[in-house]
């Protein structure tokens, strides 16, 4: 095998003719995901649940033309399966699969009681059986690309045990050992990558304030507050230069793990 890139390849910043799908895409992480990947001419597919009309939204202030909204939920297999194949036929490929969709509730990991079996199902669901049954779906049309990447966002809580509730971290943890397995089998024509961000300035977690996340950025050495852009950009760095990376994640923290 050459050491030297492929012409056209993800080792490349120019995106385009790569198709890309994004779950939980219509906002958060996964839209700043979208807006950087239509950016540098990927054809994105915005994969949404109940947001059909924020994931258009979006889908019109993009630059160029082909992207796509598409129902993707995670509880739903026979549907991921339906959402793959329409992407094969009015697409042709995929060459980038960003799993950003997923819940949480906060609560807090002193109060078990308050962790009910309908969370912890609902959290395991929509963070672990319905990442894989998306991947699973995709995977013949990613492996058909030869030099394809799924990027799993995960969380800093899969490493420390903390975040939003315990099956939270529990949850994520599951999607980075998944991962290092998917990688395993996947490649050599697909990268698996876990993006794992400390708190985020967006409405992932419910009631949770900009002051909230502001006092956990000014804990972390760096003192950095993080938006969702920040790991847009990580994604995207972790989609066209980590060529030799696989199996693995990156903290996108300010230091927090620290």
């Amino acid at each position: 095998m050459s050491g030297t890139a492929r012409p056209g390849n993800l080792g490349e910043y120019d995106l385009t003719g790569r198709v890309a799908v994004v779950t939980g895409g219509s906002n958060g992480i996964g839209a700043a995901t979208i807006r950087r990947l239509a950016a540098k001419g990927a054809t994105c597919v915005v994969g949404y649940n109940q947001g059909l009309d924020r994931a258009q939204a979006l889908i019109a202030e993009l630059p160029g033309s082909g992207h796509i909204a598409l129902r993707t939920p995670m509880e739903d297999s026979a549907a991921l399966r339906a959402a793959a194949a329409e992407v094969e036929a009015k697409l042709g490929r995929c060459d980038v699969l960003v799993n950003s969709a997923a819940t949480t509730r906060a609560v807090p990991h002193a109060n078990l009681e308050a962790l009910d079996d309908d969370l912890i199902d609902r959290v395991l669901v929509a963070n672990v059986r319905g990442p894989f049954a998306t991947i699973r779906a995709f995977a013949p049309i990613l492996k058909a690309g030869g030099d394809s990447v799924i990027i799993n966002i995960s969380s800093l809580a899969a490493v420390t045990g903390t975040g939003s509730s315990i099956i939270y971290g529990a949850s994520k943890a599951a999607l980075d050992t998944m991962g290092m397995s998917l990688a395993r089998v996947l490649g050599p024509e697909v990268r698996v990558l876990s993006i794992s961000p400390s708190a985020v300035l967006t409405d992932f977690v419910p009631g949770r304030s900009r002051e909230a996340v502001e006092r956990l950025a000014a804990s972390s050495p760096l003192q950095r507050l993080t938006e969702a852009d920040d790991v847009a950009l990580a994604i995207m760095g972790a989609i066209t230069h980590f060529r030799l990376t696989t199996g693995s994640y990156i903290l996108v923290d300010g230091g927090k793990h620290l």
